[in-house]
């Protein structure tokens, strides 16, 4: 037998352990995961934060109204802070998903145009009176509450009346999402799920405007 020969017997043989090895591992994890699954019986309508200084926020709440739209799950959206500025998101569910998921743009634009705090405050408690009513309709399966973080940080709602109603007035059965950064710790400790969004680098700081397809 030639040294090549047998140098690739051996080469066949080591990657059989290697995936016999791997394999091995792999079933491991597989039972762990399984007993782990079969205690997860349980469900329930949760109460999700997304905040931080990082992007993908309210992308991340859009995604899963999404999702709830491929299930056929009725859904709907209050965006608190977000005017007339164009975004794919609402244009894309106002054009063909109307029928599954409500759309309420309630905000007049961030709060540095509009530089009015009564007026905002007025949009703010407005909005808030609209997500109200969607979370009382147990037909809906989800309501994201779009940047009612930024709301909350510049006191234009009271974060008591917020998590009184979530704790006492959301349906078992309903999701509601939270976005924007600066969540009140009050809004964090009622919450079943809260990520933080972490900037690590940001194209604005580059020079670079927001643009269609990433930022709205």
């Amino acid at each position: 037998m030639s040294d090549e020969h047998a140098s690739g017997d051996q080469n066949d043989e080591a990657r059989r352990e290697a995936n016999e090895r791997h394999r091995r591992k792999m079933a491991r994890l597989k039972e762990a995961r399984d007993r782990m699954m079969a205690t997860k019986t349980g469900e329930k309508g949760l109460i999700i934060v997304h905040t931080g200084k990082g992007k993908g926020k309210s992308s991340s709440g859009f995604g899963m109204i999404l999702r709830c739209i491929g299930h056929g799950m009725p859904c709907a959206v209050v965006q608190f802070i977000k005017g007339t500025m164009q975004s794919g998101e609402r244009d894309l569910i106002k054009a063909r998903f109307s029928d599954i998921c409500q759309f309420h743009t309630m905000g007049e634009g961030f709060t540095w145009e509009t530089q009015d705090r009564e007026r905002d405050i007025a949009a703010a408690s407005a909005a808030w009176e609209k997500a109200k009513q969607l979370i009382r309709d147990e037909a809906n399966r989800m309501v994201l509450l779009d940047e009612i973080n930024i709301a909350l940080r510049y006191d234009y709602l009271d974060i008591a009346d917020v998590v009184e109603f979530l704790v006492s007035e959301k349906p078992p059965m309903t999701h509601v999402v939270l976005t924007g950064r600066n969540a009140k710790p009050d809004l964090i400790e009622i919450a079943d799920l809260v990520t933080e969004m972490q900037e690590v680098r940001h194209p604005f700081r580059q020079g670079v405007k927001a643009q269609a397809g990433v930022e709205f």
